[in-house]
């Protein structure tokens, strides 16, 4: 059993690392959970973090660790159980080291995503991890969660951006393995487990990341499609017309147009009314203007009856204004008020198939489904919410079983329940329900191993034993 974190532990801890214990510690961006907490403790140091990981390992209380707080499944708030304390890396910001030959900059966790990639900008390279709320959402966070994020298609989640990671375990040892190797096969690899772990095996605290030579030609188009066979195809095509060279392909589902027509109606829609759309963005090497091999595909496509209209952009202000109607539909979302979210993956070549069969078996629920996401790697946001005129409360009853049913669909062609935001607490029956049972098992030994007594994110990806 945990205890609270309390004035005993406080005296324990190093000097000057206590913070108030203000309402935007305990919140998280849905509104779904209220977390609870004893102390806020914000390091400046790792050597501070192992402190404070020891102080609460002797004291057997829960550390719920905090990046931006971005996070969308609850994993940075504890709503029950004795009050833990909250480690906030909120004051650890430092560029540690950048090296522009190598292709590697070093960041401490506490560091926004956005600050990383003005970092690399201003040496001349490009950190391309790219995600609507990177102004505010750590790179610890970021890699804790393995985030995904626009770009996946081209560049890979966050994992695929990480060389080596320096970390406090929950004895309050440090891993110190920044290491800015391509290949290092010095047998099991830590850092890749405590990515995607959202803190419940340790706390990263800095990281080597991947840079990558910005594109000399970046080019954008907007893209309207009968269907998502059809989208899928495109993308086919479109790689085959530019093998390596699709940076994101995201699909648009004609609800999300009208709830932005609805509650953003400043947000200009090049193809308003559009059932489903695509937004493709590409990055071409020197040489290749990407203007015409966007306009290229864009006849190829039409001729094939796969693009029924299409703008391409002619201007990085107008390239804006396409990625400004797409990063906008989840603020549309939250002002329309949805009755349940969904972040799923399906093989791409089942991806028709589900959104066809899931919006006739919720035909009759009086629904309104939102369908967007990265369709490039298979990440779909499947979103429902009320019909005209009715509230979110009048679903609450049906809530659950209503996300049940689309889970189980995307289980059922070999799909995942969560492709980018983790598990948190939000999912963690999902993930006892759904999960293979071998891999649950050794996940439970994982953490048993490194965290006997519980103490790292208590509650979170796992359950926490009765």
């Amino acid at each position: 059993m945990l205890n609270a974190a309390d004035d005993a532990l406080a005296a324990r801890l190093p000097q000057g690392v206590l913070r108030d214990v203000t309402p935007a510690y305990l919140e998280e961006p849905r509104g779904r959970y209220l977390g609870r907490a004893g102390l806020v403790a914000a390091p400046r140091s790792t050597d501070e973090v192992a402190a404070v990981v020891r102080a609460c390992a002797a004291a057997r209380v829960g550390i719920v660790p905090r990046g931006g707080g971005t996070g969308l499944v609850a994993g940075q708030v504890m709503p029950d159980g004795p009050a833990p304390l909250i480690l906030s890396l909120e004051r650890m910001t430092a560029l540690r080291a950048v090296f522009p030959e190598e292709n590697v900059l070093v960041a401490e966790a506490g560091m926004t995503l956005q600050a990383v990639r003005d970092a690399a900008e201003t040496a001349g390279r490009l950190f391309p991890l790219s995600l609507a709320s990177q102004g505010t959402a750590a790179i610890g966070g970021c890699l804790a969660t393995n985030a995904g994020g626009v770009t996946a298609l081209r560049y890979g989640t966050a994992r695929a951006l990480c060389l080596g990671i320096e970390a406090v375990l929950p004895d309050g040892s440090v891993v110190h393995d920044l290491k800015r190797l391509r290949k290092d096969n010095t047998g099991y690899d830590i850092r890749d487990l405590l990515i995607g772990a959202e803190g419940s095996l340790g706390i990263i605290t800095a990281a080597s990341l991947k840079l990558v030579v910005t594109p000399p030609n970046i080019g954008t188009a907007l893209l309207q499609v009968p269907g998502p066979d059809a989208a899928l195809t495109l993308l086919s095509l479109a790689e085959g017309r530019m093998a390596g060279c699709v940076t994101a392909f995201e699909l648009i589902g004609g609800q999300g147009l009208a709830f932005l027509a609805e509650v953003l109606p400043e947000i200009r829609q090049p193809l308003p009314g559009a059932e489903w759309s695509v937004l493709v963005e590409v990055g071409l090497p020197e040489g290749l203007p990407p203007e015409a091999a966007l306009e290229g595909l864009l006849v190829d496509a039409m001729e094939r009856g796969l693009v029924t209209d299409g703008v391409v952009a002619q201007s990085g202000a107008q390239a804006a204004g396409f990625w400004q109607l797409r990063e906008h539909i989840p603020e549309a979302n939250r002002r329309i008020g949805a009755i349940a979210s969904h972040d799923i993956s399906l093989p791409l070549s089942e991806i028709a198939g589900f959104i066809r069969d899931a919006g006739k078996q919720l035909a009759g629920e009086g629904l309104r489904i939102n369908c967007f996401g990265h369709l490039g790697d298979g990440n779909l946001h499947y979103n429902l919410f009320p019909a005209p005129g009715r509230s979110r409360a009048d679903y609450d009853l049906r809530r659950k079983a209503l996300s049940d049913r689309v889970h189980a669909m995307v289980i059922a062609r070999g799909g995942s329940f969560s492709a980018e935001h983790g598990v948190g607490r939000l999912k963690v029956g999902d993930l006892e329900r759904w999960g293979d049972p071998a891999r649950l098992a050794a996940m439970r030994a994982i953490k048993g191993a490194l965290d006997p007594l519980g103490i790292m994110n208590p509650g979170a990806v796992l359950s926490t034993p009765a």
